[in-house]
């Protein structure tokens, strides 16, 4: 199954859930709420790692895409550290925290998966136009 769309991406569709999850905490307490320099942060990381998929799969090559899912990892892993701070400041319950982490680490492990499935394709597709060349090469060396 070839994926046409970003949103058909199940990294970006966990993505979204985070995104949601954040926002839901934020929206449930008044003292995260009045916390702005945090609430910034941690909303600017969940929507990054949700945008960085849907940008990066509108790049050109696998090359640059994976730079994207690597900032969107990258940006899931911060989620999880600001849901540290939002536990110990007492803005968030540990129910919450526990939700918002695991959903975060979803998203960092799916990002994996799909960088792993790229680079292996990357190196299968390298591995293939080598072989074309040489078969190529050892053609026109018969003639």
């Amino acid at each position: 199954m070839k994926i046409k769309r970003f949103e058909d991406l199940h990294c970006w569709q966990e993505a979204r859930k985070l995104v949601n999850l954040v926002y839901r905490a934020i929206q449930e307490s008044k003292d995260f709420q009045k916390d702005v320099r945090l609430c910034g942060q941690i909303t600017a990381a969940a929507v990054s790692s949700m945008s960085n998929i849907a940008e990066g799969f509108s790049r050109r090559s696998n090359k640059e895409f994976i730079q994207y899912l690597f900032i969107s990892k990258s940006s899931a892993i911060e989620v999880q550290s600001e849901a540290y701070v939002s536990l110990d400041q007492k803005y968030i319950t540990e129910e919450t925290f526990h939700h918002i982490y695991e959903q975060a680490k979803r998203v960092s492990k799916l990002d994996s998966g799909l960088i792993t499935y790229l680079l292996r394709n990357q190196k299968t597709s390298k591995q293939k136009e080598t072989q074309e060349t040489q078969q190529t090469q050892e053609t026109r060396q018969t003639r």
